[in-house]
């Protein structure tokens, strides 16, 4: 998918587009695209300092930071994008898109396959860290501000810090294009509730179990 093909998708997905033009002339998603071409292009070609100069060229003009070693499949559409960073061994499947402030890192100085794998038609929604050598699955969904540490099944919405699964085989065929990021459980929430409701059932047991071993009034007049 050349860089054409880019701006239309991205046109295509973003309802506040209203011409290829505004994606073109407007977009940081669009315009670190074409950043990351130049350096992966020259990155693969071991000109590893230039590779990385366009890279840090391009997070000053777009705030996007894109190493120039990841692999990133056609129709990617980073939205808003400011925030946003991509290891070096990260991987990204196509039709992804990704929302400002994601990271997909590392967690230390380990070496070789550090960063996640994405598949096809993930979204990640605003403020998601997603960490490690995780593969997450086709069509799979990150809810706003979820830590992922471990890998993501295909079909599923997983949210939470750290993220859980949520909902699987859910999703739409291309649910990266219609995610309503407000339409998610909340799991810490859901957790204290049955929390409380555990704790209720416990202090009944036990208030029942105290009436039962005290003595009748007429034991005690007997007495």
């Amino acid at each position: 998918m050349g860089l054409l093909a880019d701006a239309r998708n991205m046109q295509s997905k973003d309802p506040a587009a209203t011409s290829l033009a505004q994606v073109m002339l407007l977009y940081p998603g669009f315009h670190v695209l074409i950043f990351y071409k130049v350096g992966h292009w020259l990155y693969r070609h071991k000109r590893f300092f230039l590779a990385r100069m366009v890279s840090q060229w391009g997070r000053g003009f777009t705030g996007i930071e894109i190493h120039p070693g990841a692999t990133i499949g056609p129709g990617l559409f980073i939205d808003h994008g400011m925030g946003v960073v991509i290891g070096e061994t990260a991987e990204i499947g196509a039709n992804c898109t990704i929302y400002h402030q994601v990271t997909l890192g590392g967690t230390g100085k380990d070496t070789g396959k550090r960063h996640p794998t994405l598949g096809d038609n993930v979204l990640i929604g605003a403020g998601a860290k997603v960490l490690g050598p995780v593969v997450i699955g086709d069509n799979a969904r990150i809810a706003a501000g979820s830590v992922v540490l471990s890998c993501v099944p295909p079909n599923c919405t997983v949210a939470g810090v750290p993220a859980v699964v949520v909902r699987r085989d859910g999703a739409k065929v291309r649910p990266s294009d219609d995610l309503d990021q407000r339409d998610i459980p909340d799991v810490l929430h859901e957790q204290l509730r049955r929390m409380e409701k555990r704790l209720a059932a416990l202090e009944c047991r036990d208030a029942r179990r105290g009436a039962d071993e005290l003595p009748d009034e007429a034991d005690e007049t007997q007495r």
